[in-house]
């Protein structure tokens, strides 16, 4: 079959579904996310009315692509994670310390599968504790749907490329949901950097697929790393305390809030 023919039948799996393409801007990427596993998800997720317009591309990497779609009139964004390119290796280490997926073995598919669970799990875990956080919808497979952060169509800035007034007070936002995603969602973030924090009037967690529960074994390294990325990337623009005096406070070692910038 020729990749014409095979674009022509991509679309007409698509349609049949339901679904309306609504940026042409998502052919462009069809033939290496879009396979067999993915169209089957889809498929379930549009059967279940929960998916109706498919959009273009929000991002793309190598571990997943995010998809503009709409439910309802209401924007959502789709996540799925490309089963071939995924890194196979660095996510069997964050899924063999947590005691919900330490079961999980075999196929890369199946590896796969149960990174999406886990990232829908998270996520739930920190919308449940009030923490700001794309809201989980639903998942199947490799395809994730959560509430979309942006306004016409068009997604919230990371925090590297946001205008911000008050790095300080934003600073201190991010820690206060450091504390309550520990204290409260009882989970470690793992991988936080100005790149999965957006910001619109306030920061927004995302990319929550590698955080971790408290009882992972490598829990307290990932914790000292995000502060240390925290404070790396907010020292250039307001006065930050010492790292140590942080996690002392989230982990609750001090009975206080974690220090303010300028204290100590």
């Amino acid at each position: 079959m020729s990749r014409e023919e095979e674009h022509e039948r991509f679309d007409r799996e698509i349609e049949a579904m339901g679904v309306r393409i609504k940026d042409a801007n998502t052919v462009k990427v069809r033939d290496d996310v879009f396979d067999e596993v993915t169209l089957m998800a889809l498929y379930k997720l549009v059967h279940k009315k929960l998916l109706s317009v498919i959009g273009g591309p929000i991002s793309t990497g190598k571990e997943a692509n995010v998809f503009y779609g709409e439910r309802d009139g209401q924007g959502v964004a789709i996540k799925i994670y490309r089963i071939q390119t995924a890194n196979f290796k660095a996510m069997t280490e964050y899924l063999a310390g947590d005691r919900r997926f330490s079961s999980v073995r075999g196929t890369r598919k199946g590896l796969i599968f149960a990174w999406t669970k886990k990232e829908y799990s998270n996520l739930a875990r920190a919308h449940d504790a009030g923490i700001p956080v794309p809201e989980p919808l639903a998942f199947d497979r490799n395809i994730l749907l959560m509430g979309f952060l942006g306004r016409d169509e068009v997604p919230y800035p990371q925090l590297r490329n946001a205008d911000i007034e008050d790095y300080g007070a934003v600073y201190r936002d991010i820690l206060g949901y450091i504390q309550r995603l520990y204290q409260e969602a009882r989970l470690v973030h793992a991988d936080l950097s100005e790149y999965n924090i957006l910001y619109h009037e306030k920061p927004y967690l995302i990319d929550m697929g590698q955080a971790v529960t408290l009882d992972h074994p490598r829990a307290p390294a990932f914790l000292v790393r995000d502060i240390k990325n925290l404070n790396r990337y907010f020292s250039r623009y307001c006065d930050v305390p010492d790292e140590q005096e942080i996690i002392s406070a989230i982990t609750g070692t001090e009975r206080r809030q974690p220090a303010q910038p300028g204290e100590g």
